[in-house]
């Protein structure tokens, strides 16, 4: 069992553009990752853009890991009173974990504060993870040595063909496999909604939600194995 901590960030954007439909962070890419590394001992705090309770999308409770976070009165207290980006005291983490869902596409990309704190903590030795939507929060992402997190290294994200298919890809602010090509990521996916996990030096990233159990066994293999300073 450890007593390393992860950091998890979830999304303050409650609605699809200007379409009106919610949205929030989705559950299940919260779940998941949450019960694997819980269930290995990992405190595990969340951050949100604009702290306190964050909006959920995705809460479907006949999926009994769902049913077991919703259930879960530490994570119900911690994901529902979220620490701002200010609170978030970057040393105390050993990793950060962008969760998806699609209001991450307008609160992410440009939050310059959980940018600075995932790139504090991957430069510390830490590890970066985002999956779905979640890896619109690595587009601004600069290491130490001023270089993109993402430059270079192989990532997974929602892909512009799902996009499509949900009828989105005219609603988003940006596409988000495209952005990530542009700013120098080599860019892998499986066919639409099928599990794809990526692992480049210590970022995971994952395709979509069917993705998430994935990510979460990729950072706790990876947690397993780095050690990062107190």
């Amino acid at each position: 069992m450890s007593s390393a901590r992860v950091l998890f960030v979830v999304t303050s954007h409650g609605q699809k553009g200007d379409t009106g439909q919610p949205t929030g962070y989705y559950l299940p890419e919260v779940a998941h990752p949450w019960a694997i590394l819980t269930d290995l001992g990992y405190d595990i705090d969340f951050v949100s853009p604009q702290g306190g309770q964050p909006p959920a999308d995705g809460v479907n409770l006949t999926d009994p890991v769902n049913a077991r976070f919703v259930a879960d009165a530490v994570a119900q207290q911690k994901i529902n009173n979220s620490l701002t980006p200010a609170r978030v005291v970057p040393s105390r983490y050993a990793a950060i974990y962008y969760a998806g869902g699609h209001g991450t596409m307008w609160d992410f990309a440009e939050n310059e504060e959980l940018a600075r704190i995932a790139g504090h903590i991957y430069d510390r030795g830490g590890i970066v993870g985002a999956v779905c939507h979640g890896p619109a929060g690595l587009v601004n992402i600069r290491l130490a040595n001023g270089e993109l997190l993402v430059k270079g290294k192989v990532v997974s994200s929602f892909t512009d063909e799902e996009e499509a298919a949900v009828k989105l890809d005219h609603v988003v602010p940006f596409l988000l496999e495209t952005r990530l090509k542009e700013l120098g990521a080599i860019h892998r996916k499986s066919p639409n909604f099928q599990a794809h996990v990526e692992v480049a030096e210590r970022l995971v990233t994952g395709q979509n939600p069917a993705s998430a159990p994935g990510v979460g066994e990729a950072l706790a293999k990876l947690l397993a194995q780095v050690s990062v300073p107190a």
